[in-house]
């Protein structure tokens, strides 16, 4: 399978309780922290759902 990096580049103080959640579950604690997580469709909903406080590193 592919792995995708995944990076925190905004802060989730003000965010909503489900994205911070979604947050711990990708991993992500810190600002600027990445992640290196397996695709799946399930990961691909998540970074979806806390599209505008990730990015996706190549």
């Amino acid at each position: 399978m592919a792995t995708i990096k995944i990076k925190q580049v905004k802060s989730r103080i003000g965010a909503p309780s489900d994205q911070k959640r979604t947050l711990n579950a990708l991993g992500l604690t810190k600002l600027n922290h990445i992640v290196e997580k397996e695709d799946s469709p399930a990961l691909q909903g998540m970074i979806n759902k806390v599209r505008h406080l990730v990015k996706v590193v190549d």
